[in-house]
């Protein structure tokens, strides 16, 4: 009865067009009520207490550093430094698209500000190429979503806090999985476009590529600074947001010299709405994760599930389906926060590691971000490229389906995300 009204109350406030997070305080509000112990004013403490956490003082400085990375040029002169080792290759753009994609995801760590750029500043060029337009937006939408995975990652500052884990392990637990991922993009892709006659671009000079890379290079410092900083200790997930924000800044005002001061309000004011929006659902997931766990509601689904907790792949295989499916309709953040308090007690009584469950249960949610008919990612590329949605959906299909198989092969293959992240992490 208790996970009905849960689920009664959520969908069933979704459903009335009601904004996530208030859908959320009313699920809150509806299990109190159904356990006779309806408080408004635990439900104001728990909002509040859900937001009152250090660790996600990190949102606010990566978003600022993503709007930051785009409007001070970092973002165009990795796109070119890309463009100047691959572009002359059969596809070129599309292995351009995909090397920014993860050169940019270890900048900013939001999947739709990548998508933002990305379709700026490359989907007319291949659409002047000869691309077909339907699989190039496809391709940007899918490479875009690498940027919750690799390092710095909003979505795992959001588990992290949600799941109590490790932020910086899971930092370091994602770089490789999100490599992998680019992988996936770079062969389907290559099988897609082996057989058009598309002329590409001329072979830059070793002149050329040099000149690139020293116009990127620092640019492309920034992502080592965050992994190594992490690695050996010098700084926490939440520090290295502020010092990713801090050097975008300074390159993009004292380097580059793109950025005029002018511009800082409306860059500080578009990452202060963002973050505005996250962490009101992070506070308002607050609400509902302290009623599930008074209701006893992981308590119930572990009993529900408990012939799938001596076989740990199979649950892993049940609760990425349950994620795919949820992710169909639902934005990450909002996912993240319902579905954590309740998976992670299962994870914990099969004996998974957190951190290989949160890898991989963001990268679920970040395909959902391309997954129809919600896909945020989708509606970005879409609006800034100037393409239908029914192009977009349509052009994605096949790297959704590559990025889904690794996912699953990183499910029956569990070292493929530990070994290289105990490595990372010591």
């Amino acid at each position: 009865m208790t996970i009905a009204i849960f689920l009664g109350a959520l969908l069933g406030a979704m459903a009335l067009g009601v904004p996530i997070a208030f859908s959320l305080l009313a699920c809150g509000a509806a299990l109190m009520w159904h356990m006779n112990m309806f408080d408004p004013q635990i439900l104001a403490q728990n909002t509040i207490e859900g937001a009152n956490s250090f660790p996600l003082l990190a949102v606010p400085f990566f978003m600022l550093a993503g709007e930051i990375m785009n409007a001070g040029g970092l973002s165009r002169r990795i796109v070119n430094f890309a463009m100047t080792l691959v572009g002359h290759v059969r596809g070129g753009l599309g292995y351009v698209a995909i090397m920014a994609a993860v050169l940019m995801a270890a900048l900013s760590g939001s999947a739709v500000a990548d998508a933002a750029a990305l379709a700026a500043l490359l989907l007319p060029m291949m659409n002047r190429a000869g691309y077909d337009t339907a699989r190039s937006a496809g391709l940007i939408s899918s490479a875009a979503i690498i940027a919750p995975v690799i390092p710095p990652s909003i979505g795992f500052v959001v588990f992290g806090v949600a799941a109590n884990v490790s932020i910086s392990k899971l930092f370091l637990a994602g770089i490789v999985p999100g490599l992998l991922l680019g992988a996936a993009l770079w062969l389907t892709w290559w099988w897609l476009v082996r057989k058009e006659d598309i002329k590409p671009a001329p072979r830059a000079s070793r002149g050329e590529v040099l000149a690139s890379l020293r116009d990127a290079a620092f640019a492309l410092v920034l992502p080592l600074i965050v992994v190594v900083g992490l690695k050996f200790g010098v700084f926490t997930p939440t520090e290295a947001a502020v010092v990713a924000a801090v050097y975008a800044l300074f390159v993009a005002t004292v380097v580059y010299r793109e950025l005029k001061l002018s511009q800082l309000y409306g860059l500080f004011l578009a990452a202060a709405q963002t973050t505005a929006v996250i962490m009101f659902l992070v506070a308002a997931a607050m609400v509902s994760a302290w009623m599930i766990t008074v209701a006893n509601l992981p308590g119930e689904l572990v009993a529900l599930l408990k012939p799938l907790l001596d076989q740990p792949m199979l649950l892993m295989v049940a609760i990425m389906v349950v994620t795919m499916l949820v992710g169909t309709a639902m934005d990450m953040t909002p996912t993240i926060l319902i579905l954590t308090p309740v998976f992670m007690p299962l994870v914990k009584a099969a004996g998974i590691d957190p951190v290989y469950f949160g890898v991989l249960f963001i990268i679920n949610n970040a395909i959902g971000l391309v997954t129809p008919p919600v896909g945020t990612v989708l509606s970005t590329v879409a609006g800034v490229g100037k393409v239908s949605m029914d192009e977009v959906t349509r052009g994605v299909w096949p790297f959704m389906v590559a990025q889904f198989a690794v996912m699953f092969l990183m499910v029956f293959f569990p070292s493929l995300v530990m070994v290289p992240a105990r490595w990372f992490y010591g």
